[in-house]
């Protein structure tokens, strides 16, 4: 068990981003890249060196994003729900505030659609 433990610092600590105490962030919130218009992001925090990325992404009410069609990329994704609502329109499944996934390599998600907006923070990163 301390092994294991051991080893889990050692990956956290291969992951190098800037140091923050809490603060008020500060960065622009910026239009997406894709064909739908009405998505926001917002960096919290970036590492350039490894692709480790943690920031906010907002819908405006009434987003859809099937002209995108569905995701798939090469890193892990961490999303946590803030407010509002996200339907996955391939699964036919709505998800709310106070909700959490974990998408491996791969994984394919989307499209989506945001009847009221959303607002979430996502984790991305890449494992060895």
């Amino acid at each position: 068990m301390v092994q294991f433990i051991i080893s889990l610092l050692e990956k956290e600590q291969s992951v190098p981003k800037p140091e923050y105490e809490f603060h008020i962030p500060t960065g622009k919130w910026l239009a997406a890249s894709g064909k739908v218009t009405g998505i926001w992001q917002q960096v919290l925090s970036m590492d350039p060196e490894t692709g480790a990325y943690t920031g906010l992404t907002r819908y405006e009410p009434g987003t859809d994003t099937s002209p995108n069609g569905s995701a798939c990329h090469d890193y892990w994704e961490e999303v946590y729900i803030l407010e509002g609502d996200l339907t996955d329109l391939r699964l036919g499944q709505t998800f709310r505030q106070g909700m959490y996934a974990c998408r491996p390599p791969g994984m394919v998600h989307g499209p989506w659609r945001s009847e009221s907006g959303v607002l979430m923070l996502e984790i991305r990163y890449y494992r060895p």
